[in-house]
């Protein structure tokens, strides 16, 4: 893309050629919400209310081919989002010369959850979310390592990035750039053999986002309905830690297979766990178990063991919840290491001993999914949104 100082101030410059169902143009009426500029890739929010959707699809596809018009523009996609207008003014990501809007995707969605009608993505086997009552205890680097230890079994398998704030798939599988569109939705990226979708393919790395819950909201459901995701047999979700709209948001609009629970072995961070959990049950998505993370440091240098975190909490919360307990994963150097590189260790050394944790996870996680596909009378749910 040619070199300028503010390239998104140049995509709103041109927008303003187009014009709104009601007259003047979309910048000047305030429908541009949002504009992210990144290697030529160009993403467009429109705020709108959702009654207005019909009518503004043709606003959208102007909107799109007049971006996708300007020189050095390799993709363009327009995006049209809504949320309650009840409560403060619109929230947006900060920093680098963008604006930041709720990711990809072509439907208008509520921040109440209204739609007309029912949305199915077909090819998804199962979801399996990976979550955690609190953060720093290593969650996404278990959801990327169990979703690559799924793979290894010859399954196809992709993970969505649904951690808002903090996305760090990006990094963790060492992908870099932008998704490009087929037209109609969004291509997730790809890396190690699994397909990939985060708000951090979006906005640079560095950037907070500043997004209340109906954007999130928003952000999420359409990065799963507005995504290429093709054929499936799992898509591991790596969810924020906590229990908030993120987590909310899968649970009632998603049907997930189920659950698992990252924690560390310490008393704080199993007390947070068990919330996590607890919420799960309510929402009734099966918890398929729990994993004690950072269970253990072995010393490079004398071999000596030391449980920094305590030990075996995890496992004893799970007997205690009811609930089958998944593995053990040692605080390890080598672990911290792959995933900061993009090359996470289940990946580049299957056969390594700190892969083998991981592979026991994923060969428990499958056979409880299987289980659950086989039972008499129920069958594997399809993803709706409503």
């Amino acid at each position: 893309m040619a070199t300028t100082a503010q390239p998104s101030g140049r995509m709103r410059d041109a927008l303003r050629a187009v014009s709104g169902p009601g007259g003047g143009d979309i910048v000047a009426t305030g429908l541009v919400t949002a504009v992210v500029v990144k290697s030529g890739n160009v993403h467009v929010v429109l705020e709108i209310d959702p009654k207005d959707a019909a009518a503004m699809e043709p606003v959208r596809v102007a909107a799109e081919g007049t971006i996708a018009a300007l020189p050095g523009v390799l993709s363009a996609t327009a995006v049209l989002t809504a949320h309650s207008k009840q409560g403060a003014a619109r929230s947006q990501g900060a920093g680098h010369g963008h604006d930041h809007g709720p990711g990809p995707g072509r439907a208008p969605s509520s921040g109440q959850g209204a739609r007309s009608g029912k949305l199915d993505i077909p090819g998804i086997g199962a979801i399996v979310a990976v979550a955690s009552g609190k953060g720093g205890v290593g969650k996404s680097t278990t959801a990327v390592n169990l979703a690559l230890a799924l793979r290894n079994r010859g399954l196809r398998i992709g993970i969505l990035d649904a951690d808002i704030y903090g996305p760090s798939m990006p990094r963790l599988l060492g992908i870099r750039g932008t998704p490009e569109s087929d037209g109609e939705r969004i291509l997730p990226m790809e890396n190690h053999g699994i397909r990939c979708m985060s708000i951090g393919f979006l906005v640079d790395e560095e950037t907070p986002m500043i997004w209340r819950g109906p954007m999130v909201q928003s952000a999420i459901e359409q990065m799963l309905r507005d995504v290429a995701w093709g054929e499936l047999d799992v898509l591991v979700v790596d969810l924020p830690p906590g229990t908030g709209d993120a987590q909310l948001t899968m649970a009632q609009r998603v049907p997930l297979t189920g659950a698992v629970i990252v924690s560390t072995p310490q008393d704080l961070a199993l007390l947070d766990a068990r919330k996590g959990l607890n919420m799960f049950r309510k929402v009734e998505v099966p918890v398929l178990g729990i994993v004690e993370n950072m269970s253990y440091f072995v010393c490079p240098h004398c071999g000596e063991r030391s449980d920094i975190f305590s030990h075996g909490g995890a496992r004893q919360e799970a007997l205690r919840l009811g609930t089958d307990f998944l593995g053990e994963v040692p605080l390890d150097m080598t672990i911290r290491e792959s995933s900061d590189s993009g090359a996470p260790i289940i990946a580049t050394d299957p056969d390594h001993p700190l892969a083998k944790p991981y592979a026991a996870i994923a060969e428990t996680v499958w056979q409880k999914v299987t289980a659950m596909r086989s039972a008499p009378g129920r069958t594997m749910p399809k993803i709706v949104v409503e």
